[in-house]
């Protein structure tokens, strides 16, 4: 039965309100004095209070946010066992307050296993460390694994669109989660050669042992469509990957590995293929409908500095197949300074980077700064990846027009398949 004003509860005579304890602010602030602790020093238990009905109804709200003191708490309650329209006030109250909270992404952050290692590795260190250029690649492929390992079965072969510029237009390939796990391993195989451990194409013959021609072969050979038994070799490629460049020790970065038609040393190599991996990864993730976030800051910053010492060259190769305008009377000397355009790349990762315009051998300058981007790092990244068009890049640009659409284009045209 409900109780409220004008009710009889407790003895109470016909006509009076029953009585409920007042809130403790009330009693402090009539001035009496409050119960005394219990003699041997241990604090009682709270007791309830004498509020009335209407003060009861008014404590719902700060009940339901857990902001009532224990004595108010416990005279809520029990009226709540005795008072069915407060009770369902109260319910609806209590489901309001939990829509308040935002949802909690049920993904890990991608720093979280960077800041565990090194709480370990601070502890105790390794008798054998990682390098630090080989972090991003053991980071990477990591995070790509714990991707795998969640998908289903048959979204192995979900479609996939590799997409790269090919230094006139953005152009595609389509193929499976299963295809790009083993686009991975084929293009990783160039590492692992340079290290003289197998190579995952055996006696397959690739075209110049091109990223895109190792891949293809790859495919070409396989009786059956790549299915989820890639994950285990690609896997474990990597992991010998890593052990082996951490029994080889830092001096083993300058190791040329080859790329067909350039080399990269093995330091920047490990750096290209933990992009790689993080761009690919972000390709599956999308196919499967999955969020995937960016790599911690620090391997993110490695990632572009690596892109960006790329850009002198890529815009010298441009030049040659003439994609883009020759520098004519800008050329200088290699060593010495020539025009720049400052690369500055914003969010976590980030930095600026002065990108010599008129030869690779040059040293950019701020003196003779033409051109001025600023582009955030994803977007740079994506840019990088080929995954963005140079003329949609979201980049604020200052100076020298021609430069600035020269090295737009010159970092998409890093990407391949």
């Amino acid at each position: 039965m409900e109780s409220g004003p004008g009710k009889t509860g407790s003895g109470e005579g016909p006509g009076r309100p029953a009585l409920i304890p007042l809130p403790r602010a009330s009693v402090e602030d009539t001035g009496l004095p409050l119960p005394e602790p219990d003699p041997a020093g241990v604090p009682r238990s709270p007791a309830p209070l004498l509020l009335e009905h209407r003060v009861l109804k008014s404590l719902l709200g700060a009940w339901a946010l857990a902001a009532c003191s224990p004595e108010e708490t416990l005279t809520v309650e029990e009226h709540l066992g005795e008072c069915g329209a407060c009770a369902d006030e109260a319910r609806r109250l209590r489901e309001a307050v939990g829509l308040l909270h935002p949802a909690e992404s049920l993904d890990l952050d991608p720093t979280l296993r960077t800041r565990v290692l090194e709480g370990c590795l601070g502890r105790r260190p390794p008798r054998i460390p990682v390098p630090d250029w080989a972090a991003p690649y053991d980071a990477e492929t990591a995070r790509l694994d714990a991707l795998l390992q969640d998908i289903g079965g048959a979204e192995w072969h979900a479609p996939v669109r590799l997409r790269w510029f090919d230094g006139e237009g953005p152009v595609s390939r389509r193929t499976t989660v299963a295809g790009v796990i083993a686009h991975l391993l084929s293009v990783d195989g160039l590492v692992a050669v340079a290290l003289g451990l197998d190579d995952p194409l055996g006696g397959t013959r690739a075209d110049e042992g091109s990223p895109a021609g190792r891949t293809e072969a790859y495919w070409a050979a396989s009786h059956f469509p790549p299915t989820r038994a890639l994950r285990g070799p690609w896997r474990e490629q990597s992991h010998n990957l890593v052990r082996t460049v951490s029994f080889a020790g830092g001096g083993s970065g300058l190791l040329p590995v080859p790329y067909g038609g350039f080399e990269l040393p093995l330091r920047d190599s490990m750096l290209d293929r933990a992009f790689e991996c993080w761009v690919h990864a972000g390709d599956i993730a999308e196919a499967v409908d999955y969020p995937y976030e960016p790599p911690a800051p620090r391997h993110l910053h490695r990632m572009i500095d690596l892109a960006a010492r790329m850009l002198p060259v890529s815009l010298a190769e441009r030049r040659r197949a003439g994609l883009s305008s020759p520098p004519a009377r800008h050329l200088v000397a290699a060593g010495a300074p020539g025009r720049s355009l400052r690369l500055e790349i914003e969010g976590a990762g980030g930095g600026e980077w002065l990108v010599p315009l008129d030869s690779p051998g040059a040293v950019g300058s701020a003196e003779r700064e033409v051109a001025h981007v600023a582009l955030d790092g994803v977007e740079f990244c994506r840019l990088a990846a080929g995954h963005v068009p140079p003329e949609e890049a979201a980049a604020g640009q200052d100076g020298d027009r021609e430069a600035i659409k020269d090295v737009l284009s010159a970092a998409a045209s890093l990407s391949r398949m």
